[in-house]
């Protein structure tokens, strides 16, 4: 079978019920968390760039920390004023063109996440606004994220729609690994049905960050990965390139289950661990290869 390459990495990195289930409790003065998680994954997601227009110090900031790091890359998720807002200007453009080309010059970017809302579903008017969105970001590989079932059937081939697992509800789009452009994009919140109906009646209210998050609280169970496992790799001959994204982060349950998804994709082989994860999770120790 051809094996495609394999981007495996979480939904961001900088959480702090993260400490110490991945990052340790005691760091030395020069810790640094996207060092210690680049050692570990060869992808990340960056779901800040969702919130506000990231100073391009930031994003030097980060390619400055992997020089001596060979195999990393970002996906940069579009602000939230392009997907959900539909209010952007060129100067929003030319900053959002800023940091993907800081990225691809220095050959870290893995593409461009235009994460569309529930309530995007299909139709005319929708369809040709993302066209639009597409259009603005050409010359990048763009990963189109949504979750109504009413783009179920829909294909394209110079980009790639997301495929989403998330809890079924209503009218949500279902787990069917989606090709596009080559590639494979997939995104993992949790099946927290449960929470996920209560922060959607909680829509536009004031919350914490622990109720915004609570809906993302799921530790995927060895049989569901399995599932996974086999239905991602039903189209590998299909694709060159293969993104997996844990975005169920609360806790560390990401890194838990992007480790064991790994382990799985790679035929069952050993992989490296560290002991704050196998601490956490014992049941992660089976596929380590510290032991």
């Amino acid at each position: 079978m051809k094996t495609p390459k394999l981007h495996i990495g979480t939904a961001g990195w900088s959480f702090k019920d993260w400490v110490p289930a991945f990052y340790p409790k005691n760091k030395s003065v020069n810790f640094d968390w996207l060092q210690f998680y680049a050692h570990y994954f060869n992808f990340v997601e960056v779901n800040s760039s969702y919130y506000t227009y990231l100073n391009p110090m930031i994003v030097e900031s980060w390619l400055r920390k992997l020089e001596d790091v060979d195999d990393f890359s970002f996906t940069l998720k579009l602000h939230q004023d392009f997907t959900h807002k539909h209010n952007f200007t060129k100067a929003k453009v030319s900053a959002v063109l800023q940091n993907l080309n800081l990225l691809k010059d220095s050959e870290r970017l893995s593409g461009l996440l235009i994460q569309f809302p529930y309530s995007f579903q299909f139709n005319d008017s929708n369809m040709n606004y993302m066209q639009k969105i597409i259009e603005l970001f050409d010359g990048y590989n763009r990963f189109v994220e949504v979750r109504h079932k009413s783009w179920q059937t829909k294909k394209a081939k110079s980009i790639t729609f997301c495929t989403v697992d998330q809890p079924n509800i209503g009218e949500s789009i279902e787990f069917n690994p989606v090709v596009g452009n080559q590639a494979m994009y997939i995104r993992f919140h949790g099946r927290n049905e449960e929470a996920w109906i209560n922060s959607l009646s909680n829509f536009g209210k004031k919350q914490t960050y622990e109720e915004q998050s609570s809906r993302y609280e799921y530790l995927y169970l060895p049989g569901e990965l399995v599932s996974f496992n086999r239905q991602i790799k039903e189209v590998y001959d299909q694709v060159k390139d293969v993104y997996i994204v844990m975005n169920n982060h609360p806790k560390g349950n990401a890194v838990a289950n992007a480790f064991e998804l790994l382990h799985l994709l790679k035929n069952r082989e050993k992989i490296i661990l560290p002991e704050t994860i196998s601490n956490t999770f014992p049941r992660l120790k089976i596929i380590s290869n510290n032991h």
